[in-house]
């Protein structure tokens, strides 16, 4: 499935709002994990999702070095089109 950077922050904004129980629009894509309240279990979450729905995995490590929406979408899109180029 081909998705533009913002499509994936748009997903992920989604899918972590409904983990916390608040509308999507709320979260801000910029916001540290930290400010939304997103704790290790939750991230851990979101990682699988993440694998599971793009099919690109990324490492906890990754989700800190890139501790907000809009650079994980970024670093998904990286991944992916990395991928993309490799087959």
């Amino acid at each position: 499935m081909e998705s533009t950077q913002a499509e994936i922050a748009k997903w992920c904004r989604e899918y972590l709002a409904g983990l916390l129980e608040v509308p999507a629009e709320t979260l801000d894509l910029d916001a540290d994990f930290d400010r939304l309240g997103v704790d290790s279990a939750l991230a851990v979450s979101l990682l699988t999702e993440v694998e599971d729905r793009y099919g690109v995995e990324l490492d906890a490590e990754e989700l800190f070095a890139n501790p907000n929406l809009n650079a994980v979408a970024a670093r998904l899109h990286e991944q992916r089109q990395a991928q993309r180029l490799a087959t």
